[in-house]
């Protein structure tokens, strides 16, 4: 067996059914993408039927009711099954190849955030198919989402559907963040680093830190809809306008989620058609920190109209114009490179032009809405279901396709077909056009959204009339796209080598790419290495690099430092595995559960999936079947695997977690500060129903335990593990007397839960406590019982490390809570 062939074997893909086992990153990047393709068909399905039914007044297509589950189902497909998926699945397709490495560096992470969309979306669209599907709207505004108003199971389906879609979001975005920071090629310093990874890093911070609102918010709504819990109810001391703060604080970043990869794929082809570097490279960097930064001051700007004071409208119109400099700065760099270069007018680049037109109208009308007089003169119309549409459509589908055809050849080794990729331009630029250039003026006319049907005379007949048209048009374009991509995988001219002669290493991998995407890993130092070396691709073919043995049988990348790009180690990879599909599939399971109100099975099947869950990380870290010691692994002139070290992915990866976790703390924080603040019929009791001494022990305990275990940690940090699994059990045990006492204080409490929005978030408070307490009591005990295996050890440090940060965290929102939740208002009752 050749070399290639023992590659092959080591990263390629199980056979036949064994594909849905499989974790590389290209087989599971093409799934992200192939499924938000086929949930845009039929998101573009629901928004031709509401053009149809809008496209004269009184039509009787749709009924009523008929017509707000389309509208409600076609933002929510887009937005959450179709936008940032496709962006993922790209980022997850493209970013090992930009960086120089093989795979991600959590690729069994990325297979169970695959399926868990795939079920979270197949969740969702049932709702659809059985005619029970949500009619509240995308952004789902309480109260109209309750059950006093959707007193049916719509609002359930899309409540645990998008939580279930949001753990694919998480994972992608924790899975890009470390990937992109310790996983480059030798030398890649941040400096070095391709533009587009700087667009996918920011993209996935925001994800870890944006999402996590909108999760939170969920849940609550569900438990609301479920418990009775009165979150969102003014008269039990909630507040519907805490759903807008916690959906918005998701939904403004997330504009940016979607707008900064899409202006990455921008940034990466204008300079391969200019035939020259990007011009300002620093500043574009620059420009998506700001961006990232900006985006996340911005969210009350869709609450212009609900009757926020002057000052905070001040400050958000403010923000909402700021945001649009570091885009300035990018346009201007982009027309800056074209200006400069010498431009082949090649298919990609209509696309590019049709963004740059597209999106740089958006962004006029966006610096209009962020008027707050003209905000609220065109509030909740047509114009700014057309700014909606220039911004993301202009700023992510129109780069979408430019990226699609210019990573055609590299995913199939065809070319695009000129002649049907320019019709299909023009069909879908021309169509959008007349489709959303007519909304502005039927908006300014007083056409409301939301809206089934209207009365004719009102003038706007003939304008619905055209923008109906149009959207037709569209269709057909997009139609001519899928058409030509399906033509082109049987009928495409072979590609020649890197065709577009770019200067990225993605054109390194082959064309298509094998599963290991490079026989050899280079030393990169220049931010265009296929132009400074032309022949890089062929010496990286012939094993001229590093990790070019494959002898030992495991799926090696290198490990370097954040910054500077160092070589600091040597990753191994899990291979293929069932446990990513098992473990989705029960978490599948509790959702449906749930939502037939069966919770027996929801418990069952909750409890079958944290044991596939358990079972699966038995085989991380020092297992043998991912790192079998050898006597020659420290003969071959590599850095050790990242299992002997203490600063390896898994620690990074956990801190990085904990972020997204923090940001969700903080949020129900907000909650309990703002209903505190803002609810009129919040109600503090005079005394604490929670029993504050119980507590207080329960975490005095905790504490100890969290110095136990920083003890054991400090001691393998020394290299020594004298009574490592004594110590871990100690920790363990200590944690659980811990989560004992926490859940006495719990159950004794006399929590009016479904009387008091006041008593609701403290019971939801404790129970994000005993999730985390019993995470560290599990995962605690399972590395004291891996030491008797000889899978954790001063040998192989690696896990109680991962642990230690999980310790702190959960220590460290224990006291915040205990002072926040429990001594604040007590403290606040005295003052008073």
């Amino acid at each position: 067996m050749s070399k290639y062939q023992q590659f092959e074997k080591v990263w390629g893909n199980l056979p036949g059914w064994g594909q849905l086992a499989a974790v590389n990153h290209t087989s599971i990047g093409r799934r992200f993408m192939l499924t938000g393709a086929a949930f845009f068909i039929v998101g573009g399905v629901l928004a031709m039927l509401i053009r149809s039914q809008l496209a004269l007044p009184a039509q009787e297509l749709l009924s009523p009711d008929v017509y707000a589950q389309v509208f409600t189902m076609h933002g929510t497909v887009m937005m959450f099954l179709f936008a940032i998926p496709i962006l993922e699945g790209m980022a997850i397709y493209l970013i090992p190849k930009l960086i120089g490495t093989r795979d991600l560096v959590f690729p069994r992470i990325s297979s169970l955030g695959y399926y868990c969309y795939l079920f979270g979306g197949l969740i969702i669209m049932s709702s659809l198919v059985l005619g029970i599907a949500p009619d509240s709207g995308w952004f789902m505004y309480t109260p109209l989402s309750s059950s006093e108003f959707s007193s049916g199971p719509g609002s359930d389906f899309w409540l645990l559907g998008i939580t279930f879609v949001e753990i694919s979001a998480m994972a992608a975005g924790v899975e890009l963040t470390v990937s992109i920071l310790r996983t480059r090629a030798p030398g890649m310093s941040l400096s070095k680093m391709p533009i587009m990874a700087w667009y996918i890093l920011a993209m996935a911070l925001m994800i870890v830190f944006g999402f996590p609102p909108l999760i939170l918010a969920s849940i609550m709504l569900e438990l609301e809809r479920a418990a009775g819990m009165p979150f969102f109810d003014v008269s039990a001391g909630g507040d519907p306008i805490l759903w807008q703060h916690l959906f918005w604080l998701f939904g403004h970043p997330e504009v940016y989620i979607i707008f900064l990869p899409a202006a990455g794929i921008i940034s990466t082809l204008i300079p391969v058609f200019a035939g020259r570097p990007l011009l300002g490279y620093r500043w574009i960097v620059l420009a998506i920190i700001m961006t990232g930064f900006i985006s996340f001051g911005l969210w009350v700007h869709h609450m212009f109209t609900i009757g926020i004071p002057a000052l905070a409208q001040a400050f958000f119109s403010m923000a909402s114009m700021l945001v649009a400099i570091p885009t300035a700065i990018q346009i201007f760099a982009w027309l800056a490179t074209l200006w400069a270069g010498r431009v082949t007018y090649n298919l990609p680049m209509l696309w590019v032009f049709g963004f740059l037109i597209v999106f740089v109208c958006g962004g006029l009308t966006g610096v209009m809405l962020a008027l707050v007089p003209f905000n609220w003169q065109v509030h909740d119309t047509h114009f700014v279901v057309a700014h909606l549409h220039y911004v993301l459509v202009g700023g992510m589908f129109f780069p979408l396709i430019a990226g699609l055809y210019y990573w055609l050849p590299q995913l199939s080794g065809r070319m695009p077909s000129e002649r049907l990729g320019r019709w299909a331009f023009w069909l879908t630029f021309i169509g959008f056009n007349a489709t959303f250039l007519l909304m502005h003026l039927t908006g300014l006319l007083g056409m409301p959204r939301r809206v089934y049907s209207y009365s004719g005379g009102l003038g706007w007949d003939w304008l619905n009339l055209l923008s109906s048209v149009g959207g037709f048009v569209m269709a057909a374009g997009i139609g001519m796209i899928l058409l030509d991509v399906v033509l082109h995988f049987r009928y495409g001219r072979k590609a020649p080598f890197n065709p577009w002669n770019a200067d990225s290493l993605e054109w390194a991998t082959g064309t298509p790419p094998t599963p290991y995407n490079f026989a050899s890993i280079a030393t990169v130092d220049s931010r265009h290495p296929l132009w400074q070396n032309p022949q890089l691709a062929d010496e990286m073919a012939q094993g001229q690099y590093g990790l070019n043995d494959i002898d030992h049988g495991r799926r090696e990348i290198y490990g370097t430092d954040a910054i500077t790009g160092k070589l600091k180690e040597v990753i191994h990879l899990p291979t293929n595995s069932w446990w990513p599909l098992i473990s989705a599939a029960f978490l599948a399971v509790v959702c449906v559960c749930l939502l037939i109100r069966v919770y027996p099975g929801a418990i069952l099947a909750a409890l079958l999936a944290a044991l596939s869950l358990l079972r699966w990380s038995w085989e991380n870290g020092g297992h043998p079947v991912m790192a079998p010691l050898s006597r020659e692994e420290n003969q071959r002139g590599e850095p050790p695997l990242n299992s002997r070290t203490l600063d390896g992915p898994g620690l990074w990866g956990m801190n990085i977690t904990l972020l997204a976790d923090a940001a969700l703390y903080l949020s129900l924080l907000f909650g309990w500060f703002y209903l505190w603040t803002v609810s009129p019929n919040w109600v503090v009791p005079e005394t604490s129903a929670i029993s504050l001494p119980g507590l207080l022990v329960s975490g005095l305990i905790l504490s100890v335990g969290m110095l136990c275990y920083q003890r054991l940690a400090k001691k393998l940090r020394a290299g020594q593990d004298q009574g490592l699994q004594g110590m871990l059990a100690l920790s363990a045990g200590l944690a659980l007397v811990h989560l004992a006492v926490l859940l006495w204080c719990t159950l004794q409490a006399e929590l009016n839960f479904r009387q008091t929005a006041h008593d609701a978030v403290l019971l939801l408070m404790l129970s994000i406590q005993i999730f985390h307490s019993g995470l560290v009591v599990v995962v605690t005990a399972l590395q004291s019982w891996r030491v008797r295996y000889g899978y954790v050890s001063k040998t192989l440090p690696y896990e109680p490390i991962v642990v230690q940060p999980l310790w702190w965290y959960t220590c460290a929102i224990f006291w915040c809570s205990y002072a926040t939740f429990l001594l604040f208002p007590l403290a606040w009752g005295v003052s008073a």
